[in-house]
């Protein structure tokens, strides 16, 4: 493939076989990221897990210190006595049955949904279309609970999830190009520091065997995980 002007620029300025830690990474991907849009910036980690093993699924939720950067779409499913709390939490849809049909209709233009445990047995019909879109709520993650309103404080707060995929790798955006260089460092490690105390009693060997960080279309820089914890 050949390299453009713009990405032979971006490439120059990274440091072949250089390991950086957070702090020099965040100030190079501002200095080569060129996209017109506020890019998310994207941190993958490999680990030294078997993720088929129940034993060392590395699952877990973090608040990023700083925001995601980007308006949160939350649709709280609950019975009506919850309902004004979720709306008056910053909600921006509340309801259950409408939604339900809504939904089962193709709408998800949201990015959270939170609900009671009580109306689960009505969510459950809507796997299928929730599920492949990560749209389920889920105990684990917070999404499921009778606070509701605390919950969507959260995810509005900069609340994430994550999950190791199949092949060992958990990935999750940490904010915006447009953060400072010092608000990408501090999300970055609060992601990072949850992985590492989530690290499974069963994992052997090496936990963290690589990270990476990046923005939607630039270069990747590797992190060296001796710099974190």
């Amino acid at each position: 493939m050949k390299l453009t002007k713009n990405r032979k620029a971006q490439l120059a300025k990274i440091e072949a076989g250089k390991l950086y830690n957070l702090g020099e990474a965040s100030a190079l991907l501002k200095e080569i990221t060129s996209t017109k849009f506020n890019a998310s910036v994207d941190v993958d980690v490999r680990l030294g897990v078997d993720p088929r093993k129940s034993n060392q699924m590395v699952r877990g939720v973090v608040t990023l210190p700083n925001g995601t950067g980007k308006e949160v779409r939350v649709l709280v499913l609950c019975t009506p006595d919850k309902e004004d709390a979720a709306k008056e939490a910053g909600a921006d849809y509340v309801g259950l049955d409408e939604y339900i049909e809504k939904i089962k209709a193709g709408w998800t233009d949201i990015d959270v949904i939170i609900c009671t445990p009580q109306v689960m047995a009505k969510i459950g019909a809507l796997g299928r279309v929730l599920g492949p879109r990560g749209l389920m709520p889920n105990p684990k993650t917070g999404t499921v609970t009778m606070d509701v309103a605390s919950a969507v404080k959260e995810v509005k707060a900069g609340k994430i999830d994550f999950k190791v995929d199949k092949q060992g790798i958990v990935h999750s955006s940490v904010g915006k190009i447009a953060f400072t260089p010092e608000q990408i460092v501090e999300n970055a490690k609060a992601f990072l520091d949850m992985i590492i105390k989530l690290k499974p009693v069963a994992a052997k060997g090496t936990y963290v065997k690589s990270i990476y960080i990046s923005t939607t279309m630039s270069p990747s820089l590797q992190i060296d995980p001796k710099t974190i914890g």
